[in-house]
């Protein structure tokens, strides 16, 4: 029996996370942030984890962030993910505390600390994923 690609997507319709698909589908990067304390709400939820206000409103950042960690996948555990591949995490820029994860195919040379820009990955009608590639040298 053959295994089907069968890639798991996130659902883009929830209250607390939907803010952030719909400006991925718009190629930019939205973070949930405090009105009363201005803390960056990351996972997305209904209240802030630091104060715990409930006032919480979506603020777009820069498509920047910097390489905390990557791995390179050699041994394929999900149809829907060949390997090799690179998994990243990055510190997004002017968001702190926000780190986001990324998927890059194939063996990719990374280097802690490198900067890194956002790319948006559509995957149907309903999903685009926010990814990360290295940024261009200056």
């Amino acid at each position: 029996m053959t295994q089907r690609q069968v890639r798991r997507l996130p659902v883009t319709d929830d209250v607390d996370t939907s803010g952030f698909w719909e400006a991925s589908a718009q190629g930019v990067l939205r973070i949930r942030r405090c009105v009363k304390c201005s803390a960056f709400v990351h996972l997305p939820r209904n209240h802030c984890p630091k104060c715990h206000s409930p006032d919480t409103v979506w603020h777009d950042v820069p498509g920047r962030g910097t390489l905390v960690s990557f791995c390179i996948a050699e041994q394929q555990i999900d149809p829907a993910f060949p390997t090799p591949y690179t998994a990243v995490l990055v510190d997004v820029d002017d968001a702190p505390g926000v780190r986001l994860v990324g998927h890059m195919s194939g063996r990719v040379e990374l280097t802690l600390g490198m900067k890194m820009i956002a790319t948006f990955e559509k995957i149907d009608d309903d999903v685009t994923m926010p990814q990360w590639r290295p940024a261009p040298a200056d």
